[in-house]
């Protein structure tokens, strides 16, 4: 990856001050896209966006009436969108619990994180996101998920479901976008060195994890992979 691959490109990326996240609002605005991220705490955001030059945005995906001003701030900062990166991500319970031991309320948690706020937030911005496919940019929703969307391990039912549901979703998604030229990839980062891990599984070795940047630098990767060149762009643009 260059400079000239990210210069020109408007992407947002939730959950942008921890983890796997803030590894890619440093990665992207480091490359010279116009980078928009949402986080909840408001301290956090601020320093991200004086760190890296981004846009912070205070907001919860997980709360429907944060969505829509949440994408009306993505698009004024912007101007337009040409990739999302819905990244925000809640196990539920904490510590973990089988599923007889979870709330009802931690399952919802869960859900309302990583299935129903990507969900909105992608609704939200779709319209904008198939403008830029139009205009010969391209455009990528990615979906952060987890091996725990395909295997059933033991105290991750709220999370695992969640993101099982997300995976297929994106695989709904993609196949119904194909005619607005959208692209939709779930993509499983593996599990990293964050915040959100040791969380979950507190006696882990850090040895053991990958980085958080390393997993990054894949993530976006694959989505130039999924957009046209920026020599494709600037063509299009002068047509």
């Amino acid at each position: 990856m260059t400079k000239s691959d990210l210069m020109s490109l408007r992407i947002a990326v939730t959950g942008g001050t921890s983890g796997l996240g803030h590894a890619l609002v440093r990665r992207l605005a480091a490359g010279g896209a116009a980078v928009a991220f949402v986080a909840r705490k408001e301290n956090a955001v601020a320093s991200v966006a004086k760190a890296t030059g981004a846009f912070g945005i205070v907001g919860d995906v997980g709360i429907k009436d944060d969505i829509h001003p949440l994408a009306l701030q993505i698009l004024g900062n912007l101007g337009g969108l040409d990739a999302l990166i819905n990244n925000a991500s809640s196990l539920g319970p904490t510590p973990l619990a089988p599923l007889a031991d979870t709330r009802l309320e931690e399952m919802e948690q869960a859900l309302a994180a990583n299935l129903v706020g990507p969900f909105g937030l992608t609704k939200a911005l779709f319209g904008a996101l198939a403008a830029s496919a139009r205009e010969g940019r391209g455009a990528v929703v990615i979906n952060i998920s987890s091996d725990a969307a395909v295997n059933a391990y033991s105290g991750w039912g709220a999370y695992g479901a969640s993101k099982a549901a997300l995976r297929h979703m994106t695989a709904i998604w993609a196949e119904e976008a194909k005619a607005d030229g959208v692209a939709f990839l779930s993509l499983d980062p593996g599990d990293m060195d964050t915040p959100l891990h040791a969380l979950a599984v507190p006696d882990a070795d850090p040895a053991t994890l990958r980085l958080p940047d390393a997993a990054a630098a894949e993530i976006v990767e694959a989505m130039l992979a999924a957009l046209p060149s920026l020599q494709d762009r600037v063509a299009e643009a002068q047509r």
